[in-house]
């Protein structure tokens, strides 16, 4: 899909991003996402379809025969290289430093 303005970084999606940068390079579908962050198919799907748009994710169908699968086809989501970038760099602003605070006197 084409790169639009950047999604808006909700505490679900930050929650989203974070499980495809541990994982770069591997296409998730939406059942394993929600199994890593608990996020609700109803609000998962809506923000999945927002990345993609904005060109920090793309998706594709599962290629696989349903019939012999025994279940319907899965659409497999992956992060783009815009995505890994925009994602690493809201992820690294909510970091918190490390040691004691500054006092002065």
């Amino acid at each position: 899909m084409a790169k639009s303005t950047d999604p808006r970084l909700s505490h679900q999606t930050l929650r989203i991003m974070r499980i495809f940068i541990e994982r770069p390079q591997d296409s998730l579908a939406g059942s394993d996402i929600w199994k890593e962050t608990g996020v609700f198919t109803g609000t998962l799907y809506p923000i999945l379809l927002r990345l993609e748009r904005a060109g920090w994710l793309e998706s594709k169908w599962e290629q696989l025969d349903p019939s012999k699968a025994g279940r319907p086809r899965k659409r497999l989501y992956q992060l783009t290289g815009l995505g890994y970038n925009k994602a690493r760099s809201a992820l690294a602003e909510l970091v918190v430093p490390n040691g004691s605070p500054s006092w002065k006197s």
